[in-house]
């Protein structure tokens, strides 16, 4: 399989392993117990303090990164020469990272986060990447490597634009691209498109009363074979046979093999001289497509407006995707209980959709939004808290959030920092462990983390011995306790 090289990627190749786990601070909660999380600092950091607990977790990834266009303008840093990016590759590659061209940048920055969305994955989950023609074909190279080229599921077109584009001196672009891949192809289904327009007339009723077309058994299109060139003997007692346009030329073939026609015999349609199979009028939607161009995904403008309606009619980004756009996304990859993760959440456009969609179905999805920027709490976590305030007390939206700022780091030089409040020490080993969510116990000794699975946690601060273990209150099946040594 052809990998992309590029300056700085011995470097970096491996570093997803060597980034520091941090705590995650907890700043407020808004609205309730939720699950839900706002997380303010560097997403490479936040999706490594993300891996206990949510590690083969998330159902559905949506990032829309840096498009590295060269163009400061926007409030989103758009050419990866933020000051903090610049000092991050300098620690990692060293002093000939400040020669690197400004794709050499965004490969270094690209690579380690991807390698760490795909840890968080699910196993039958989907992650969705919004790009232009700047990395485009970077892109494509370096998921193919982290993901695997066999997991590569659609490049879906998004019609971005429509009209303007006078100023354009060339070939104006009205799409953008957004690459889909799966953790792993096989365990991964994307639901029906429930919207879609469906230009099949389903004009006949079965016995069952299932709607249905006729389709029919030859294709011209499909690639001449002369295995798929035989005659098939109807119910009527006649013979059917490939229609050729051109005898002299074969180009037609039946769809399916001798074997497929003799055990599926019964599902054959004839009216001579054409053979047909019955197509179904498929439940709840059609097979989602890769181009989306109908206005039910919206435009950048209607992304735009909708952002200003929340922030007193004034959009406090360029370039929003729309919430439609991203709520088909998850709809099609998640079921109602699913985690969805943006770790570029810029103005919080994913958990808006997530909401949108807990709102319309009843679902109890979850959101978890990584932002880098100091905007985090003004715009993308006062989007979401105006969102939910616009709801009002409706059922089933998980309208509520936890906002974080990244900590200390957990170890330094292999060694437990020292300087961490005990409880989040304890946390950690609690997550770690369980994978879930660390609520201080009581009605134990102090120790005490809590039991998951028939097992109770201890976290000691001490050599374990006999008096340790007289303190112990808990009954449970066996018991994990954590300590400096064992006496």
């Amino acid at each position: 399989m052809p990998t992309l090289n590029w300056s700085g990627k011995d470097k970096i190749v491996n570093y997803d392993s060597a980034v520091p786990v941090h705590v995650l601070n907890h700043s407020y909660n808004f609205g309730g117990d939720t699950e839900n999380k706002i997380i303010h600092g560097d997403n490479l950091l936040a999706l490594k303090s993300l891996l206990p607990v949510y590690e083969s977790r998330v159902k559905c990834i949506y990032i829309d990164p840096p498009y590295n266009t060269g163009n400061e303008g926007w409030i989103y840093n758009d050419n990866v020469n933020d000051p903090r990016f610049k000092k991050w590759l300098g620690q990692v590659v060293g002093r000939e990272g400040e020669d690197f061209s400004r794709h050499d940048k965004w490969l270094c920055m690209m690579y380690p986060r991807l390698k760490l969305l795909k840890r968080l994955l699910a196993d039958d989950g989907a992650i969705f990447i919004s790009i232009d023609d700047n990395e485009q074909a970077n892109l494509k190279l370096i998921c193919d490597e982290i993901f695997g080229h066999q997991n590569f599921c659609s490049n879906m077109i998004w019609k971005s634009k429509s009209g303007g584009a006078n100023d354009v001196n060339g070939i104006a672009c009205d799409t953008e691209n957004i690459f889909v891949y799966a953790k792993n192809i096989s365990s991964c289904k994307f639901n029906y498109d429930k919207g879609a327009k469906v230009s099949t007339s389903y004009n006949r009723v079965d016995s069952d009363g299932r709607r249905y077309s006729l389709e029919r058994l030859d294709k011209q299109s499909l690639g001449y074979q002369e295995s798929l060139d035989f005659p098939i003997i109807g119910t009527d007692g006649k013979i059917y046979t490939v229609e050729h346009k051109n005898p002299k030329v074969k180009r037609a073939r039946w769809r399916w093999s001798k074997e497929t026609v003799l055990e599926r015999y019964n599902e054959l349609v004839f009216n001579y001289p054409y053979v047909y199979t019955k197509n179904y009028e498929k439940e709840g939607g059609v097979i989602p497509r890769n181009l989306l161009v109908d206005e039910r995904f919206g435009r950048t403008r209607t992304g735009k407006t909708e952002l200003a309606s929340y922030f007193d009619n004034v959009s406090p980004f360029s370039f929003p995707k729309p919430t439609k756009l991203i709520q088909y996304l998850v709809d099609m990859a998640t079921n109602k209980n699913s985690i969805v993760l943006d770790s570029f959440a810029g103005s919080g456009t994913t958990a808006h959709a997530v909401l949108n969609l807990n709102k319309a179905d009843g679902g109890n999805r979850k959101f978890i939004l990584v932002e880098m920027e100091d905007y985090a709490e003004t715009i993308t976590a006062e989007r979401v808290k105006r969102v939910i305030d616009g709801y009002g007390k409706v059922e089933g939206t998980g309208g509520s959030f936890d906002f974080y700022e990244i900590g200390e780091q957990i170890f330094i030089d292999d060694e437990l920092n020292e300087n961490l409040d005990i409880e989040k020490i304890r946390a950690y080993v609690w997550q770690v462990d369980t994978r879930t969510k660390y609520v201080k116990p009581s009605g134990d000794c102090e120790e005490f983390l809590g039991v998951d699975d028939g097992t109770a946690y201890y976290y000691y601060e001490g050599i374990l011995d006999r008096n340790f273990l007289a303190t112990i209150k808990t009954r449970a099946n066996e018991y994990i306790i954590y300590a400096e040594s064992c006496a």
